[in-house]
């Protein structure tokens, strides 16, 4: 899935009475999504408060979905103090990309990081706030296949995520554990050609 590649997860939780109760009882989608995100080895984690112009911008109802859920995701495994939690309206924007008028109490969000803390107000200020882990090109090639496409016209189409190394076009590579030799003939990203592809 992409939740095994991805380097953050977004959980979005619905403020709306009931459904914030929901999601994070026993058997709740919002339990099970953090705890998928963290088994895949997703180190990030940002929580958006969403729908939150339902609650008419609570600032007490803000508050309890967050001690509820700091509870929960410290349980997961994720460190609460290193979550940035953000309340939004996706519907209206709020604290989307632009700071909203519609909670004032709502001071901004804070994340500890190993150099110190930091700080924003909006969802895209959060998102921009996570550091992309290191990257190891100088390993050799690792690319756990995903899936293998054939196409009439093109041939063999393998799909993955390179872990380690780089791939280019004229390399000659061993798929394990068939121990099947190729020459790569071109790297594509989303439908683009590229001159390489990097661990990621």
């Amino acid at each position: 899935t992409g939740t095994s590649q991805a380097d953050c997860a977004i959980l979005i939780i619905a403020a709306g009475t009931g459904e914030f109760e929901a999601g994070i009882s026993k058997d709740g989608q919002t339990r099970e999504h953090a705890l998928l995100a963290f088994t895949l080895g997703v180190k990030n984690l940002i929580v958006a408060i969403n729908k939150m112009d339902t609650t008419k911008w609570s600032e007490d109802r803000y508050h309890e979905i967050i001690k509820e859920t700091s509870n929960f995701i410290k349980k997961v495994g994720f460190n609460p103090k290193a979550v940035p939690f953000v309340p939004i309206s996706g519907f209206n924007g709020d604290n989307m990309l632009e700071p909203s008028s519609n909670c004032p109490w709502y001071k901004g969000w804070e994340r500890e990081v190993k150099s110190g803390k930091l700080s924003g107000k909006t969802l895209l200020e959060a998102i921009d706030s996570i550091e992309p882990p290191k990257r190891a090109t100088d390993k050799p090639l690792r690319l756990p296949l995903q899936d293998v496409y054939k196409i009439g016209g093109i041939g063999t189409v393998p799909v993955g995520r390179v872990e380690t190394g780089v791939i280019k076009p004229g390399m000659v590579v061993t798929f394990a554990p068939a121990n099947v030799t190729t020459e790569v003939k071109s790297v594509e990203m989303h439908h683009q050609q590229l001159a390489q592809g990097s661990p990621g």
